[in-house]
């Protein structure tokens, strides 16, 4: 491609971003520093949704009422429901729907996965082809490891979960109502309702070790 091409292009394509910026200022959506966000034709917003400045929106997005995406996230085929906090440094991939009053903090990655109302992902993780319930609390650093190598599986985490930090999932695995998986913990059986899952090994300590020299 020649430099005339490539100067067409790119000024087709920032034209395009200012028109749909455009449309949706409009449509009353709150753009912060609208020249650093990037949308897709077919973004829908509903009403009184906030974007803060280095969001990028990829195709088949739907954010809902009251959603705020915030700073450096990246959003491509996912529904957003009303109430939803994404960010800052998300990102949702194909196939993620997040439904009213929930949260999805910085650095966690959501492919192919529902989230119900009032759960939350804070931190630092990787929910893959997952179904999470109502009000249930997924730590920092948990992994659902969703693919052996050869095929994906599924993990489902019930309602009124809890997840503690630095936890590993182990598909296919279903975690039940009301229970708690402790931090640090690999699992991969299933959890009963009501019931605590631990799978930490004992902490040994060795008094007066002296380290080796080289």
């Amino acid at each position: 491609m020649n430099t005339n091409n490539k100067l067409n292009k790119a000024n087709t394509y920032r034209l395009s971003q200012e028109f749909l910026r455009n449309k949706a200022l409009k449509k009353g959506v709150n753009l912060i520093a609208p020249e650093t966000i990037f949308l897709s034709k077919d973004t829908s917003f509903g009403k009184n949704v906030t974007i803060d400045p280095y969001v990028v929106i990829g195709p088949r997005v739907k954010i809902g009422d009251n959603s705020h995406i915030k700073s450096f996230s990246h959003l491509e085929g996912s529904k957003i429901e009303n109430n939803v906090t994404v960010g800052p440094y998300a990102r949702l991939r194909e196939g993620t729907i997040l439904k009213k009053n929930t949260k999805i903090g910085n650095f966690v990655e959501t492919k192919k996965s529902l989230i119900k109302q009032n759960s939350k992902v804070s931190h630092l993780s990787y929910i893959g082809d997952t179904s999470i319930g109502k009000n249930s609390n997924i730590g920092a650093g948990t992994i659902t490891c969703n693919y052996d190598g050869i095929k994906k599986f599924k993990t489902n985490i019930s309602d009124n979960v809890f997840i503690g930090s630095n936890s590993s999932l182990v598909a296919p695995v279903t975690i039940n109502k009301n229970s708690v998986v402790g931090a640090g913990s690999v699992i991969t059986k299933n959890v009963k309702k009501k019931s605590l899952a631990l799978t930490r090994a004992s902490q040994i300590e060795i008094k007066n070790y002296k380290r080796k020299k080289k």
